[in-house]
């Protein structure tokens, strides 16, 4: 999933080779569609959301492309993801609750979201990536405080202006992985 195509990994859709044929006749492959039709990827992932080669036996449990959440079932499961080090999988469900929620309330998970994958491209060691989807997503959050008793938007955003800020100062390296678990409240 993508919270509007800012972390699109090429290697996400594409299989090494996915158009190779060795005959040279350039066949694509078929790719994985759900009952609806749908393009899905179905190859196993890690736990940073990669994609494992089709053959790979480990494969890290998905959030499912269809989770329809509510605030306080987003904030409960992706508060829990992000204390534990997965925020791949935090944007997912941050995600499916920007989709799932009505009304101008969907900006904050949109916030939260881009956080997450601004955590996930620091664990990836893209340091870029990583400062600017922190700080897009602490701008985000930011507007939102006190709104909501689900997310302490103010904590939020500073925690991920506080990353940024580390990373630009001093490099991605010297920010430990036990600092790029957040907390909501």
């Amino acid at each position: 999933m993508t919270a509007q195509g800012e972390h699109d990994d090429p290697g996400e859709h594409d299989d090494p080779g996915e158009h190779d044929d060795p005959g040279g006749l350039d066949v694509p492959r078929v790719r994985d569609r759900d009952t609806a039709g749908r393009a899905r990827n179905a190859r196993p992932r890690d736990e940073l959301g990669r994609p494992l080669p089709r053959t790979a036996s480990a494969d890290v449990p998905r959030i499912p492309d269809d989770l329809v959440v509510s605030p306080a079932e987003a904030a409960e499961l992706g508060g829990r993801l992000l204390a534990e080090g997965q925020p791949f999988h935090a944007h997912e469900v941050f995600e499916a609750a920007w989709k799932s929620v009505p009304g101008g309330e969907r900006e904050l998970w949109r916030g939260l979201a881009q956080i997450a994958v601004g955590l996930t491209h620091a664990r990836r060691g893209n340091a870029r990536g990583a400062v600017t989807l922190l700080r897009r997503g602490a701008g985000v959050a930011a507007l939102f405080a006190g709104s909501t008793s689900e997310v302490d938007a103010v904590l939020v955003a500073a925690q991920a202006t506080n990353i940024a800020l580390r990373i630009e100062r001093d490099g991605l390296g010297s920010v430990p992985a036990a600092d790029l678990r957040l907390r909501l409240r």
